[in-house]
């Protein structure tokens, strides 16, 4: 999955005057008008290399700390005024701020779903939308990171609001936190400000050691995790604490307001922070924030507060939090209109004078329209009223949406309960396409492909990217006398449902062990670039398991298919450690039947489908598959090993259509739903009693 970086959204009032006052550090009235220049400059960052990089640039950590800067100061301020947290007019005054703009870009983000995206996109998208206003977002995002089943291009439109999910829980944290500090501080009789340093300082320690060993282990669910997040927060608030006390020079002063602005800038350029990031490689954008913010206004006309005290960056600051929630909308609906990866140069300037008019709008409309509604003499009670009641209209749209696919799948499995308007691979028996088919629609539909899964996904026994366990699951009668272990990769996985079918039908007992983007070798094995060092231990794992099993079969892939050479596998190949493999559970008196990989499309077939229709959505064997397969007088096989090849129930004569049978044969580009694995069975269970003579 993709992994964006987004501003926080602070309010305008925090946002500006929450320096503390005699200070030096800060400009007239107390204001730090540096930084609404230094949110600018990251909301700049973030859209412009979300635009035309694909990449992120840091600015989320940079935002984070000023979040935990600017609400630990304001909060600090108000106990020692009042002598009190005032738990509802903090809530009250956030909400009013940041419900009604998320409120205007979800139904922006809802709208164009239904206009620009295909449909297979709606479902996930609909889940994101509800999950952006709920504020759980990076939940959302963090389970899905983990699964190599989730699309990795097919990012939603609503995706950027995961940040703003870590700061809705910070604004529900943090209060209380400070209210601690305050009970605390009068029941020893200190300083409020004392204990707060020391419960904040832990909250910095304890995250930021977590962060530093889940980045390590596991950083594709660390980016999003609230955990690993919390301690660039806790470090602006450690600054609001500590920097009334600090005395710096202020040649010093204006040589740290270059490093830091020149630190953030350069951040993005020098580090892949989509893959790096929150751990401690995250100290290089909040440390360049911080020296920003210490330096605060210099007063020199050499200092970096110069330049972000102009009057174009503060607008941009006064504007960011809109201008972030709308730029990645706007950018994934161009990419899916054009059919780009990446923004062209002419594309991506149109994105951001689309998405800088789009933010001025809604602020002007949401402070105009919220001070109309709320009205001159407004109460917190009302306030919050009219912030919730934003977000209501949108949760109430997306929920209905939701309910109406529902309905809409049920009413398709009820027509595909008949096995004759859904005959699937049958009709492509021996390469030959059976053309008389029932005028149905496609099954499953393509806003339901992805969730057409084999029952290992659901059970949780198809392993995960970053675990090694060998997981089981089993299928089947228990005490049967014929054992068929299914290991390897998803590319084994999708077969699952077929195999089902067979034991069903056979007597035969499946047993499942899976894991994604796993190959069953000893070779070592790459993903996304980085070595697969989980799958190496896996694979030692299963080896285990197998050896105290003992089934009568090993079913697993004889090939691997591939377009992208970046894989490191390039059209179709019999891995490194096959044979090998094989040869193991030979020794171990394990029978092993072989499939031929399958092969993958150029497109998504959900997508194409769903756009262009079924006729038109045909893809080719070629270059994934080999004009002659691989495992044709393959040398060195060892005689416990048998291969299956059913390519000709999938592809007629080098072509590989989408739907077979009136059934959609990929959920994505390459792997079955486990509905047309399902119409695979009679080939399938012939073929293995072929191999092992049962």
């Amino acid at each position: 999955m993709r992994v964006l970086s987004s501003p926080v959204a602070v309010p305008p009032e925090t946002g500006t005057a929450v320096a503390e006052r005699g200070t030096a550090r800060t400009g007239r009235g107390g204001r730090r008008p540096e930084i609404q220049g230094l949110r600018a400059v990251a909301v700049v960052l973030v859209a412009v290399y979300h635009v035309w990089f694909g990449r992120v640039s840091g600015g989320v950590d940079v935002f984070l700390l000023l979040t935990g800067f600017l609400i630990t100061g304001s909060l600090l301020r108000a106990v020692e005024r009042d002598g009190r947290v005032g738990f509802a007019a903090f809530w009250t005054r956030l909400t009013g701020r940041l419900f009604p703009a998320a409120a205007v870009v979800l139904a922006g983000v809802l709208a164009a779903t239904a206009l620009l995206l295909p449909q297979d996109r709606w479902r996930d998208t609909i889940a994101e939308v509800v999950a952006s206003a709920l504020y759980y977002e990076n939940w959302y995002l963090a389970f899905n990171a983990v699964d190599y089943l989730s699309r990795g291009d097919a990012v939603s439109p609503a995706q950027h609001f995961w940040s703003l999910a870590i700061q809705g829980q910070f604004y529900l944290v943090w209060p209380v936190l400070v209210a601690v500090a305050l009970l605390v501080a009068r029941r020893r009789g200190a300083g409020v400000r004392r204990v707060l340093l020391v419960l904040v300082a832990a909250v910095f320690v304890v995250s930021f050691a977590y962060s530093v060993v889940i980045t390590e282990t596991n950083q594709r669910w660390a980016y999003f995790d609230t955990g690993a997040r919390l301690w660039e927060l806790a470090l602006g608030g450690v600054l609001a604490i500590v920097l009334p006390r600090l005395r710096i020079p202020g040649r010093l002063r204006v040589v740290m307001g270059w490093v830091g602005l020149v630190g953030l800038v350069a951040c993005g350029m020098l580090l892949q922070v989509s893959t790096m990031f929150p751990g401690y490689v995250a100290l290089w954008p909040t440390g360049a924030a911080a020296l920003v913010i210490m330096a605060g206004t210099t007063g020199s006309r050499f200092g970096a507060d110069r330049l972000l005290a102009l009057r174009p960056l503060h607008y941009i600051g006064d504007i960011s939090y809109a201008l972030y929630l709308w730029h990645w909308p706007v950018l994934v609906c161009y990419l899916t209109v054009t059919g780009r990866t990446q923004a062209s140069l002419t594309g991506g300037f149109q994105v951001l004078a689309l998405s800088f008019a789009l933010a001025a709008a809604t602020k002007w409309l949401v402070e105009g329209g919220m001070g109309k509604v709320i009205g001159p003499r407004a109460t917190p009670a009302r306030t919050l009223a009219v912030a919730l009641a934003c977000l209501l209209p949108v949760t109430l749209a997306a929920g209905a949406w939701s309910a109406h696919l529902a309905v809409q799948r049920h009413q398709a499995e009820t027509l595909a309960a008949d096995p004759a308007n859904y005959p699937g691979a049958a009709v492509l028996a021996d390469g030959v396409l059976d053309e008389r088919l029932p005028d149905v629609p496609v099954h499953p539909a393509p806003v339901d492909a992805a969730d057409d899964l084999p029952a290992s996904y659901a059970l949780g026994c198809n392993q995960g990217i970053a675990g090694s366990e060998a997981l089981t699951c089993e299928f089947g009668e228990q005490e049967a006398e014929r054992t068929i272990a299914l290991v390897g990769g998803s590319h084994a996985a999708h077969w699952l449902p077929a195999l089902q079918v067979v034991a069903e039908e056979k007597g035969w007992r499946v047993v499942n062990i899976t894991k994604g983007a796993c190959l069953f070798t000893p070779a070592p094995q790459r993903y996304k670039g980085e070595d697969y060092t989980s799958c190496a231990r896996w694979n030692d794992n299963v080896m285990a398991e197998l050896a105290e099993l003992r089934p009568d079969v090993v079913f697993t892939t004889a090939t691997t298919s591939s377009i992208d050479p970046a894989s490191g596998y390039d059209g179709e190949s019999v891995v490194d450690g096959y044979l090998e493999r094989w040869a193991e559970l030979g020794e171990l008196g394990i029978d092993v039947v072989a499939v031929r990989d399958t092969p993958r499309l150029d497109f998504a077939a959900p997508e194409c489908v769903a756009e262009r229709g079924a006729d038109t959505c045909v893809g080719t064997a070629e270059p994934s598959l080999a004009p002659v397969s691989p495992l044709q007088d393959l040398e060195g096989v060892s005689g416990n090993v048998s291969f299956v090849d059913l390519t000709d129930h999938l592809c007629v004569e080098g072509r590989c259509p989408a739907v077979i049978g009136n059934v959609l044969v990929y959920w994505d580009n390459a792997h079955f739903t486990a509905t047309f694995a399902r119409t695979l069975a009679p080939a399938l269970g012939a073929e293995i009693e072929r191999a092992t003579g049962w």
